[in-house]
């Protein structure tokens, strides 16, 4: 082994701090508005259903303040939705291609180092394996029988040591039908209150589908669903809340 390399390859540092860097690194890139556990399709669609709902809402608060006719109301939202579905679904095919070529750019970062720091290589596998309890023959062997393949090589280094997971990464375009449907949905519902309930069905439509959206995510995540409802709807709230409340001030000016 050449053990000038080992530095330029490490920076100075053993290969268990190697690791953890490398990990860090994974972790940074994999990292996304949508996050990386959840399907980019639930969390995507689950996100617009909020915003557009939330969107509408302070539309429906400023624009009653201002006692807008209601049947103008009507296409003006209607005009905002068509524009918003747009920039959602753009928006969310945008961020998983994004997401996609760096996880493209670190296969082929891993895949130069694999076959130009094969030793270093060795080492941080040794490391990684030795932390799961593997020692002795036993680690020996198991090391080289992944360096005797190149390719699960390169897969168990993006899974072991950056800490991705490659089954995770949706196509971008799944992601945006994903916003669609959410924007969709969250539309007609928003629109299904108004017309019911002209007076509070907006601000109720939309306590319901930020709800369900956040409850969704928190059953999906398998976190508790109830506090991530419950701070959902109170920073709907807060936010609606302070934009009618600034309309009130400003319109008495």
């Amino acid at each position: 082994m050449d053990t000038k390399e080992i530095p330029l390859h490490f920076k100075g540092k053993e290969a268990i701090e190697h690791v953890i860097d490398a990990r860090i690194k994974g972790r940074a890139a994999s990292s996304e508005i949508h996050g990386a556990e959840l399907p980019g399709h639930y969390s995507a669609a689950a996100d617009a259903a909020k915003e557009t709902s939330l969107i509408l809402l302070v539309l429906w608060a400023l624009l009653s303040e201002l006692h807008f006719p209601a049947a103008e109301l009507h296409w003006v939202s209607l005009c905002l939705i068509i524009g918003w579905l747009f920039w959602k679904v753009g928006r969310s095919a945008i961020l998983g291609y994004s997401r996609l070529e760096r996880l493209h750019r670190l296969i082929e970062e891993e895949r130069w180092e694999i076959e130009h720091h094969r030793p270093q290589e060795r080492e941080e596998l040794k490391a990684l394996y030795a932390v799961k309890g593997f020692s002795g023959k036993l680690l020996d062997e198991s090391v080289d029988i992944l360096m005797a393949d190149d390719n699960r090589l390169l897969q168990v280094m993006l899974e072991e040591e950056l800490g991705l997971s490659l089954e995770s990464y949706e196509h971008p375009l799944k992601q945006a039908l994903g916003a669609f449907f959410g924007v969709i949905l969250s539309s007609a519902i928003m629109c299904a209150g108004f017309f019911l309930l002209p007076w509070w069905g907006a601000a109720l439509t939309a306590a319901l589908v930020i709800a369900c959206s956040a409850g969704m995510v928190a059953h999906l995540e398998r976190n508790q669903p109830l506090p991530a409802i419950v701070w959902n709807v109170a920073n709907a709230a807060l936010a609606s809340g302070v934009a009618y409340f600034a309309a009130q001030l400003l319109i008495k000016q």
